[in-house]
């Protein structure tokens, strides 16, 4: 085998190939240096606080100091122009939109006012000023809503937070949901700051501590967007995983503790009121079984210049495409959005199917009850409708029409229906063994307003009662 030099000697415009070679590997090899030793300059000056932030801050002015990037980008959330075909973040009246919630929940003060969330900034505006806030509330409704609540756990102990009252609590809540809820002032860390997601973890044997950066980034969301109930007289906020994430193992968990929220102001069912949760969704869908986190499609990674950084404007991935979405899938934006649009629709047209089922159960149960149908006769009925109800709202409260789970979603909503179907059956027994009227005449509740009117609400006198409020309680940062 000939050397190189014995091959470069026949061929001597090799040495000048070598050479070139030699210099463009070179520069390359210095500007990757150079460029390594210019994003660690970055990355200390990013770091690098302005101003020390004290270990209970609330005020996200003072975070955003030392972290205009992100601040900057919070302040994104009092947008609320986007809008997409199932809600994003502009204000929707949902009971207008589906007016047979005002039935479904009769007795119950999401009756009287329920709207689409708006962004983070607006948290404690809105909890303040919703007519359901007139209802006496205990102050463990803060405990998502607020930066001022870690420090006044921590102040006068968690207990003792949640056994105040929501009203006592108020002037201490000055700032709406922020950077002291998910970061350490020190370190800027992901961190839980809500006691009652660790406390879940505990009590499934594990230590939130041993979560990878990865799972943080899904779990500071899960201190807030889960289902929860308010447990005993302290009114102890407590999530109920103890049997397992699903919405059968909630249902079962709430059925073994007999809890209730409330009791159903026609059909007298002992009901369970769903929250919001998107995190037991997420966990049974196929992007929490990739690994890809609450934050990945939420809150974005960006750049600028060097730095690169989580964008804090949380919002539907369907206003931020490019970053959210295509980071992983190659498909044009109009063919995701369609993809997307899809799933929503199919879940969205079982829901509704859902509702319409729900709103005449509860009817025909009022109608069993006037006709004089005996408890025995009406337990599982009400067994069947608490059920059925649970399970379309562990899905309706959730954001995202179902996108974050649309396979299990569209199961439950399925199940739900079945359920309501079997308690209509058996009203229809009861109704015409004692010779009640059947079918039931369907009362019009067509609209938000014929609706609540029907539960007998009087909703000119509640929005009196709130502008009274307003107007002498609430300060003024807050009717604004």
């Amino acid at each position: 085998m000939k050397s190189i030099r014995e091959i470069t000697e026949k061929r001597p415009w090799l040495n000048w190939v070598i050479f070139i070679i030699t210099v463009v590997v070179v520069f390359f090899i210095g500007l990757f240096a150079s460029s390594i030793i210019e994003r660690r300059s970055e990355a200390k000056l990013y770091f690098q606080m302005v101003n020390e932030i004290p270990e209970w801050e609330p005020n996200n002015d003072v975070w955003g100091e030392n972290f205009p990037r992100q601040y900057e980008s919070y302040l994104g959330t009092l947008d609320t122009t986007f809008k997409s075909e199932h809600f994003g973040g502009a204000m929707v009246d949902y009971l207008e939109k589906y007016p047979e919630l005002v039935v479904m929940w009769s007795g119950y003060a999401f009756s009287r006012e329920y709207n689409q969330g708006r962004g983070h900034y607006y948290a404690v505006k809105d909890i303040s000023n919703t007519l359901r806030t007139d209802v006496p509330q205990p102050g463990t409704c803060w405990t998502c809503k607020s930066t001022d609540v870690p420090r006044l756990m921590n102040s006068m102990g968690v207990a003792e937070f949640y056994k105040s009252t929501w009203l006592e609590l108020g002037p201490e809540i000055q700032n709406p949901i922020g950077c002291q809820d998910c970061h350490d002032p020190k370190t800027m860390n992901l961190r839980i700051t809500r006691p009652a997601l660790v406390e879940a973890f505990q009590r499934s044997g594990k230590d939130i501590n041993d979560a990878t950066h990865q799972e943080m980034r899904s779990l500071v969301c899960a201190q807030c967007h889960v289902e929860y109930y308010f447990k005993g007289e302290g009114k102890y906020l407590t999530f109920p995983w103890d049997k397992g994430f699903s919405v059968d193992s909630m249902e079962a968990y709430y059925d073994e503790v007999e809890f209730t929220d409330w009791t159903h102001g026609l059909s007298r069912t002992p009901m369970l009121k769903c929250q919001h949760p998107d995190f037991e969704v997420y966990k049974t869908g196929v992007h929490a079984d990739r690994g890809v986190a609450c934050a990945d499609c939420h809150m974005p990674y960006r750049r600028d210049g060097g730095v690169k950084f989580s964008y804090h404007k949380m919002q539907s991935p369907l206003n931020d495409i490019s970053s959210s979405c295509q980071v992983c899938h190659r498909e044009s934006e109009e063919k995701l959005r369609a993809n997307v649009y899809e799933r929503q629709a199919k879940v969205e047209q079982l829901r509704r199917i859902t509702e319409v089922n729900l709103a005449r159960v509860h009817i025909e149960a009022k109608a069993a009850w006037d006709a004089g149908a005996t408890e025995e006769a009406m337990s599982p009925v009400l067994t069947l409708i608490r059920h059925a109800q649970w399970r379309w709202d562990y899905v309706a409260a959730s954001n995202g029409m179902g996108f974050h789970s649309p396979v299990e979603c569209l199961r439950i909503l399925g199940t739900s229906i079945q359920k309501s179907q079997e308690a209509r059956i058996l009203l229809a027994q009861i109704l015409i063994s004692k010779g009640a009227q059947y079918p039931v005449v369907m009362p019009d509740i067509s609209t938000k307003a014929k609706a609540q009117s029907y539960i007998g609400l009087n909703m000119e006198a509640l929005n009196q009662q709130k502008n009274v409020f307003r107007t002498e309680v609430l300060p003024t940062w807050v009717r604004q």
